[in-house]
């Protein structure tokens, strides 16, 4: 095989893996169609991680809610798998010879380590060897996943370890004082006992008393934690290592053009990231579409307000609330105050990011190869007015990615979690606290129904806000470092998003309840499908063939070479092709 060809396969890539897979025994004859046949089995192996780390993620549910074993693999994990393969820039780059796909599969195959770690009450050497290996193996694909390692997967291990300091449950005093009422539940956090509800109740100040309910169990459990995370540890301190040993950071691979990969702050790069996710999962949105005209879901409309939180421990003092604590109590209790508040903050973030930190890479501007270039030049680059009313699509999408991961779980009474700090307790209903594991009392309203299948209850299960909370840190470092735009750096955190999406099933309640619809009826099978089934993968997997079709055909059938003003052909007259 000629020089030049083999460099061309391998400029993307690690000078480590190509030699790798050149000593693969399917890849002895050593062409361009062999060495991309890496990426294929590469997509092969994504996916079967993925199916199995998405059964993972069912059986913790199901365990904790049946205290029995999952021991069958769900529908949903097994389409949700199937369509992580399908995605676009995935499945695009895994036929050309990018190291995207297997650097994905091994953060993946990190994260299933992760899941099996929690599911166990005991550690072990290997689990902590090979937790160090996949870290190590993930860093030499790309630098930035050190976020996603230690980040992300490091952080889910930090509140697992909290999560199983197990606090004894008692009741909720009811006191009078705002000081006394925070040295209350700032000795429930240090204990374990964090804030941590799920998405389908959390309001933005419940993101606020999450993160500092861990802050403050960390601060009292440090030796707890660091036996859990001492491999993520030993993983930065490698990557650190390295980054001493070659005088900085190169984004992307081990080598590189550093010139133009120098880690920098774009802070816009947490703005784009939102309408990328919509656009590739938009049938995954359309029940939040649907909700606003109350048509086939199963998410009630919030309450206004909260309610109180009661106790059945008596306060010394038989005064009411102090007037800070009836104040904090009644403004952390209004709704629309809480969200006004976080829409506007957000909306002035999003200005002051888009007025001063909107940065076009010049690779962005010189290769029109790539669809970003005309995503820019019809976009962003039409002016300051164009890129300020982006803002909208960006804070919408933003809002429909997050709410997918509430999934069809209703949110029920928030009164179920006693630990936010600024509500008042009283009343005569019994409240406990755990610290361990989410209340389990209610099931989420599916359309299964009270004797519905379990297996299809626990795909159903919403995100918890801690790990929201830390998917959106990881996410935020590990784009906000990359000066340049570009859909391969949305991959990983796509992936993981999308592996915690739960299932979407049919309501049993409004206009599609029920006896409302006829069951022979092409519309009434649909509807008892929906009831059993995630209808929008069926969506999904036809919108991911449609674009892997357009863009394939494209790629494949639409030419072109590059020519100056003047139209003289450059670059030799070679083929140039539109990808991603």
């Amino acid at each position: 095989m000629e020089r030049g060809v083999v460099h061309a396969c391998f400029e993307d890539g690690p000078t480590a893996v190509s030699g790798s897979a050149l000593k693969l025994p399917w890849l002895l004859s050593c062409d361009v169609s062999a060495l991309r046949m890496t990426n294929v089995l590469g997509l092969f192996i994504l996916a079967s991680l993925a199916l199995l780390c998405r059964h993972q993620i069912e059986s913790r549910f199901y365990e904790a809610r049946f205290r029995d074993r999952l021991k069958t693999v769900s529908a949903y994990a097994v389409h949700t798998a199937f369509n992580i393969a399908l995605f676009p820039v995935l499945f695009f780059f895994s036929g050309l010879y990018y190291t995207d796909v297997i650097s994905t599969a091994i953060v993946v195959g990190a994260y299933l380590n992760h899941l099996k770690r929690i599911g166990t009450d005991t550690g072990s050497i290997l689990s902590d060897l090979t937790t160090i290996l996949l870290g190590l193996s993930a860093l030499l694909m790309r630098q930035t996943n050190v976020f996603w390692i230690v980040v992300w997967i490091g952080g889910l291990e930090a509140v697992h370890a909290v999560k199983t300091l197990k606090p004894q449950r008692i009741g909720q005093p009811v006191t009078t004082s705002l000081l006394e009422q925070l040295r209350f539940f700032a000795w429930r956090y240090s204990i374990g006992d964090i804030h941590d509800v799920p998405l389908s109740l959390a309001w933005p100040d419940d993101m606020l008393f999450t993160a500092i309910s861990l802050g403050i169990a960390a601060l009292w459990n440090p030796l707890r934690i660091l036996r859990q995370i001492w491999p993520y540890v030993c993983v930065l301190m490698a990557f650190a290592g390295f980054v001493v040993w070659n005088d900085g950071v190169v984004l992307g691979h081990f080598v590189g053009d550093k010139s133009n990969h120098v880690a920098t702050i774009h802070l816009a790069q947490l703005l784009y990231i939102w309408p990328f996710f919509a656009f590739f999962s938009l049938p995954l949105l359309v029940p939040f579409a649907l909700s606003l005209f109350d048509i086939g879901t199963a998410t009630e409309s919030a309450p206004k307000s909260r309610g109180e939180k009661t106790s059945t421990m008596r306060s010394a003092s038989s005064l009411g609330p102090s007037l800070p604590l009836k104040t904090m109590s009644q403004l952390f209790g209004l709704r629309w105050l809480i969200w006004t508040v976080y829409t506007l903050a957000i909306l002035v973030a999003s200005v002051a990011v888009v007025k001063y930190n909107t940065i076009i890479h010049p690779f962005t501007l010189a290769d029109n190869r790539h669809y970003v270039f005309y995503i820019f030049r019809y976009t962003i680059r039409r002016g300051p007015l164009a890129r300020f009313l982006l803002i909208l699509p960006y804070t919408i999408s933003r809002w429909m990615i997050w709410t997918a991961w509430v999934g069809s779980s209703s949110p029920t009474d928030s009164s179920a979690y006693t630990s936010h700090p600024l509500l008042i307790a009283k009343g005569t209903n019994r409240r406990k606290t755990d610290g361990a594991v989410h209340p389990k009392d209610k099931a989420p309203v599916a359309a299964v129904g009270q004797q519905g299948d379990a297996t299809v209850m626990s795909s159903t299960e919403p995100v918890s806000t801690s790990t929201a909370l830390i998917f959106l840190l990881a996410t935020s470092l590990s784009l906000m470092t990359a000066p340049l735009v570009e859909p391969r750096y949305f991959i990983i955190p796509w992936v993981m998003w999308r592996l915690l999406v739960p299932a979407w099933i049919l309501s049993t309640d409004g206009p599609l309840a029920e006896g409302r619809i006829g069951g022979t009826s092409f519309t009434g099978k649909m509807v008892a499908w929906g009831r059993r089934s995630d209808l929008r993968l069926v969506g999904e997997t036809l919108w991911f063939v449609a674009i892997n079709a357009v863009t394939g055909y494209i790629f494949l059938m639409r030419p072109y070479v590059w020519r100056d003003e003047n139209g003289q052909v450059l670059d030799e007259g070679r083929l140039q092709r539109f990808m991603w």
